[in-house]
């Protein structure tokens, strides 16, 4: 706390002086001018590919320069948190008092888990002051008549599709799945491709040439001032594939981004508080996103979660017949470099945990490497898990009452399923010894039949999802 009055009393200022698009028949480059006076300037990058329209002129479309504005604007605050700048500075768009209190709202519920692990105590209200300094006559001649007509019959001749952001997890692999039967009209959506998400593409069926991969830079400045001791912490990656993604579907003609968020994001990570590691995967961000969108930027695609209304049980009970993608799947963000399961974080124990009632512990040690379940030092994160601790790991990972649920469903099975005659692992037996595994029996089978009803899915996905057996 002492260190973040220390650095917005020093730097008050935050700006966000512009962006610069070069552009051709293959793709989109843009660098953003961000600067704290007094410590440092940045300029972050992104690389949109052309998949289609490739003649198309983009960057003088008023839409599409809302776009890349609003992009800049999601990501300077992985540069705003190094020293917290009470004032933020706007000189290259307009944004009005609606507007300024949504991104506010954004910045603020997306910055809780980096509040909350900096010892920070900050409100709302206070946190940050928007000062627009934008020339209204600029504003004006931004678009002409012409141009809006332009961009107007762009969007209602042009989208169709979907555009399907990969993460190279679980979750993006069982909406591949559940659209296979569009893939002639869908593309993958890929920021910085790596292991995971190249294979994920690849056992859907998707060649190169229906996958849009964009490429993000962080300025090393940012990340020289991160090892000096500046502050650092936890953004909301989510609304950065929000807002890219837009950007992505627009310039190829796709209509739908089909995220792949599940119900369970909602819940908060601090029990009894707004921070919440997954904000931005919450149905609230989302509803947020899809009404600023269509409101302010009006790009003719939609934004929507597929798999809202599963809880992370579903998804598992489902994603465990995806078996094409058992053996390259990853979820782990310590080993996501060399595209691994670490086999010793809460994210990797939670997956194990949550895919426990339908594959076999043999099946899940050949995944992992190794049985987490029969590891004393996983015992903290899984006391965290299963809400013994106040905190759930900052991770992505699902509630606590469908872990314990399938906790309890794979202790049950070690009598009558597929794990029938294996001895129980440690902390399976610790869970009955602590008398969980009573208290939970009556109601672990409520996660087979849940539905949450606040979803922004399409009538014809939703018919997709009825025919997997959902709601």
């Amino acid at each position: 706390m002492q260190k973040y009055k220390e650095f917005r009393d020093k730097y008050q200022t935050f700006i966000y002086g512009g962006y610069n698009i070069t552009e051709d028949n293959e793709k989109i480059n843009i660098v953003y001018d961000f600067e704290v006076p007094g410590l440092s300037k940045f300029a972050p990058t992104w690389s949109f590919p052309k998949k289609n329209n490739g003649s198309e002129l983009f960057s003088n479309k008023r839409k599409f320069r809302q776009m890349v504005f609003s992009l800049g604007l999601v990501e300077l605050i992985s540069y705003w948190k190094i020293a917290c700048p009470p004032k933020v500075i706007i000189k290259c768009g307009y944004l009005d008092e609606d507007m300024i209190n949504w991104w506010k709202s954004l910045y603020f519920n997306g910055l809780g888990e980096f509040y909350y692990t900096n010892g920070i105590e900050e409100n709302e209200a206070d946190f940050m002051d928007i000062v627009i300094e934008y020339d209204d006559i600029e504003k004006a001649s931004l678009q002409g008549a012409e141009e809006q007509i332009e961009d107007e019959k762009y969007v209602s001749d042009s989208l169709n599709g979907c555009l399907v952001p990969i993460g190279g997890g679980k979750d993006s692999a069982l909406t591949l799945s559940i659209l296979k039967d569009e893939k002639d009209t869908n593309y993958c959506y890929i920021i910085n491709p790596r292991g995971a998400t190249i294979e994920t593409y690849k056992a859907a069926g998707y060649g190169e040439e229906k996958v849009i991969a964009a490429r993000r830079t962080l300025d090393k400045n940012m990340l020289e001032l991160n090892k000096q001791g500046y502050l650092n912490g936890h953004t909301p990656f989510s609304a950065i594939v929000a807002f890219s993604a837009t950007i992505a579907a627009y310039i190829n003609g796709l209509k739908y981004i089909v995220l792949s968020n599940e119900s369970s994001a909602n819940e908060s990570t601090v029990e009894g508080s707004y921070v919440n590691h997954q904000y931005s995967k919450s149905f609230q961000f989302e509803n947020d996103f899809h009404q600023y969108e269509k409101k302010y930027i009006g790009s003719g695609t939609y934004y929507f979660s597929l798999l809202r209304p599963m809880s992370e049980f579903q998804i598992a009970k489902y994603f465990s017949k995806c078996t094409e993608y058992h053996d390259i799947f990853r979820s782990c963000n310590v080993g996501s470099k060399e595209d691994i399961w670490c086999g010793h974080c809460p994210k990797c124990l939670f997956v194990w945990l949550i895919l426990s009632p339908f594959l076999s512990q043999r099946r899940l040690t050949e995944i992992f490497g190794r049985n987490m379940a029969d590891d004393k030092e996983m015992e903290f994160y899984f006391s965290q898990l299963i809400g013994m601790e106040k905190e759930k790991p900052f991770e992505c990972v699902g509630s606590r009452d469908e872990i314990n649920a399938a906790i309890t469903l794979t202790i049950r099975d070690f009598d009558t399923g597929f794990n029938k005659g294996d001895k129980l692992p440690y902390l399976f037996e610790l869970y009955k010894e602590k008398g969980l595994y009573e208290k939970n029996l009556s109601q672990c089978e409520t996660f087979n039949t849940f539905y949450d009803e606040r979803h922004l899915i399409p009538a014809k996905y939703v018919e997709l999802l009825e025919k997997l057996g959902i709601k």
